[in-house]
């Protein structure tokens, strides 16, 4: 490896240990535990088929939007794990908090914080205000993947982009 790139992968583990280790009590274990599922599938297809066939326009149609990028994001999110077959950090590190039932797939990129992304980025642009909402809560989902010992700052990065940039061009593209 690359000198440069020792240095980021030992930046990225000191973090991840922070964020997994150093801020661990139990205020955020309750909390994070049950946040984490709102970038679960259950929840972002629940929600947006929800708004799209209960709100009236635009929201329908913001939720119909949610729920193509939604689905068009985990193509590159699936295509990713198959190519980088990383290691959840929860394998790979010693003495890491995780929860019950952790995943055992592949680490990069985060699915979860894709799908909160992806779900979210058409509500924020249909309505800015939301985003003082939306935002804060698609980043603590994020946050929660790191806390939780599931994924690595660079998984949940790389899931925030690819949800974001899905969301935007599915956005773009519709006609």
């Amino acid at each position: 490896m690359r000198p440069i790139f020792k240095k980021l992968h030992l930046l990225e583990q000191r973090l991840f240990l922070f964020i997994n280790g150093r801020l661990h009590n139990p205020f955020l274990s309750f909390w994070l535990v049950y946040l984490t599922h709102l970038g679960g599938a259950t929840s972002t297809i629940g929600i947006n088929i929800l708004i799209w066939a209960l709100c009236p326009q635009p929201w329908s149609t913001t939720g119909l939007q949610a729920l193509a990028a939604l689905a068009v994001s985990h193509i590159p999110v699936a295509v990713a794990k198959k190519l980088y077959p990383r290691l959840r950090p929860y394998l790979a590190l010693p003495d890491i908090h995780t929860f019950r039932n952790p995943l055992k797939d592949h680490s990069f990129p985060s699915g979860h914080t894709t799908a909160i992304f992806a779900s979210t980025v058409p509500y924020m642009i249909a309505s800015p205000p939301l985003t003082a909402v939306l935002l804060p809560l698609a980043c603590i989902v994020g946050f929660s993947r790191i806390y939780i010992g599931l994924h690595y700052p660079s998984d949940v990065m790389a899931g925030a982009v690819i949800g974001s940039g899905v969301a935007a061009g599915t956005l773009a593209l519709w006609f």
